[in-house]
């Protein structure tokens, strides 16, 4: 497997220069990534620039105290945005992405493993999508990376 830095060096590219055409800066909050988000992001060109950091949230404790997630069940849309909106105010960052889900192998929070929530949030507008990819939590793990990836980007572009 590649380092993620590398594939998705086409995505964090794009993700930059959206960034700078809209004067914007980036954060991210991730849970079942574990700073995979953050690491291909900050590979991007001119990042110290626009890269304002990441939140892994893997703890309950984390999500709550420092993001604010309120939300019931921590594997939901619900949580993915407040999360994402968590990490806006937390990281002074126009943008963000935040994901969270069950890797697997087995279920959890009653999802099956393999679901993710990820949202995006470009100025306060919010979107989000739901998955559920196939495979081992590693298999998992890197399919959502390039699904935040991507919705980032698309919300970038949206804005």
């Amino acid at each position: 497997m590649q380092d993620p830095a590398e594939e998705y060096e086409d995505l964090a590219r794009r993700i930059a220069e959206l960034a700078q055409t809209k004067g914007l800066t980036i954060g991210c909050a991730e849970s079942l990534t574990s700073g995979a988000i953050a690491i291909a992001i900050g590979a991007a060109p001119e990042a110290s620039e626009w890269f304002r950091g990441g939140v892994v949230a893997y703890s309950e404790a984390v999500k709550r105290g420092v993001l604010g997630v309120n939300a019931r069940k921590l594997t939901s849309a619900t949580c993915a945005r407040q999360m994402a909106g968590g990490a806006a105010a937390v990281l002074m960052a126009g943008a963000t992405v935040a994901v969270t889900g069950v890797g697997g192998p087995g279920p959890a929070d009653g999802e099956p493993a393999g679901t993710v929530f990820i949202a995006a949030t470009v100025r306060g507008r919010m979107i989000e999508r739901h998955h559920v990819f196939d495979g081992e939590p590693a298999h998992v793990v890197h399919a959502t990376v390039g699904a935040a990836l991507e919705l980032l980007a698309q919300a970038l572009d949206e804005a």
